[in-house]
């Protein structure tokens, strides 16, 4: 008598993961649910492999409160897939709670709706994932100092206008923040440039730390994939971005189109009537594709001469400049994909 596998799905949440266990026709085998710790992973392991052999789980959010069970599953040998939310017209018609979206996971994991293997976070792509979100964390912040500041010297008293009304975009930073405020008989005027001074450095602060994550950004780069940087319009930021979308298992991607699919470069039909078109993908990862579309393409169409001689040629032929784009940020993703680490 042949031993029938078992499909497991968890709808998962910060303290409480909800799982679901059904045989290969789709039975409930059982529904139970497990605290987020190593302890409530063993157990939640423990329970689906008591109705039969685990033969893959599908787990809902895995890039953010399913990632530490998602490891773990991974790390114990576990065939996992990414789930996405249920469809919203399915929830209207047939409700939402904890154990019906577990049961949908099992059962898009067994039909193999979804077939999607999460990206691992264990390696050095991970590492780059976090030093991205400090640094776009520091350069949202540093805009915002910098508007403060502008607005502050635009609206101080005069002899503060007047000192800094040619440093305005050149050089202003730096003599604020080297400014040694004090007090006198005019406490608006004493206020004002301290604040100007410690709003400087607080800019200065900030351009040291996106330079020392930069310099991090540079060496995992290096090492992962060392021939990205060389690409004409990559930059560590755009170069790390494209990194954490492949994420640290880039053998998932099976092809470049399925990299381009995953960036939101794959060109979609748009045709009506007897005109045939195409437009861009709006689905994707949006942040690849605001890295291959601003950072790169948009670097390309204005410094790069062989780019620029491609965007003239394409326009004399009557096409836009988003179908122009469209067409470079596909053929930069193949570029791309090229040198990422399964390339190789």
């Amino acid at each position: 008598m042949s031993i029938v596998g078992v499909t497991g799905g968890v709808d998962t949440h910060a303290d409480v993961h909800v799982a679901a266990a059904i045989d290969h026709n789709g039975g409930v085998l059982g529904i139970e649910s497990f605290p987020t710790n190593e302890a409530g992973y063993e157990n939640l392991v423990g329970w689906i492999a008591s109705f039969g052999p685990i033969e893959r789980v599908g787990v809902e959010g895995t890039g953010s409160y399913g990632v530490g069970l998602a490891r773990f599953l991974t790390a114990t040998g576990i065939d996992v897939v990414e789930v996405d939310r249920p469809n919203r017209h399915v929830r209207r018609r047939k409700g939402k709670s904890d154990p019906t979206d577990a049961l949908a996971a099992a059962r898009a994991a067994l039909s193999g709706e979804a077939s999607v293997v999460p990206k691992h976070r264990n390696g050095p792509v991970e590492q780059m994932r976090v030093l991205l979100v400090a640094r776009r964390s520091a350069r949202q912040q540093r805009i915002q100092t910098l508007n403060q500041l502008r607005h502050l010297v635009l609206t101080a008293p005069e002899p503060i206008r007047i000192r800094f009304k040619d440093r305005y975009k050149a050089g202003l930073v730096t003599e604020a923040a080297n400014m040694r405020p004090r007090a006198g008989s005019d406490a608006v005027l004493f206020t004002t440039n301290v604040v100007i001074r410690d709003l400087a450095r607080r800019i200065k602060a900030l351009n040291t730390e996106m330079r020392n994550i930069d310099r991090m950004l540079i060496v995992l780069i290096g090492d992962t994939a060392p021939l990205l940087l060389a690409l004409y319009g990559l930059g560590p930021d755009s170069a790390a971005t494209l990194l954490v979308t492949a994420g640290d298992n880039p053998e998932r991607l099976h092809s470049e189109q399925a990299w381009a699919h995953l960036c939101g470069v794959t060109p979609i039909p748009a045709s009506s009537g007897k005109i045939t078109r195409y437009r861009l993908n709006r689905g994707g990862d949006r942040n690849a594709n605001a890295a291959l579309l601003y950072r790169i393409v948009l670097t390309r169409m204005s410094s790069h001469d062989e780019t620029r001689r491609y965007v003239t040629r394409r326009r004399a032929e009557g096409r836009s400049t988003p179908e122009i784009m469209r067409c470079l940020k596909r053929y930069v993703a193949r570029q791309v994909f090229k040198h990422l680490p399964q390339a190789a």
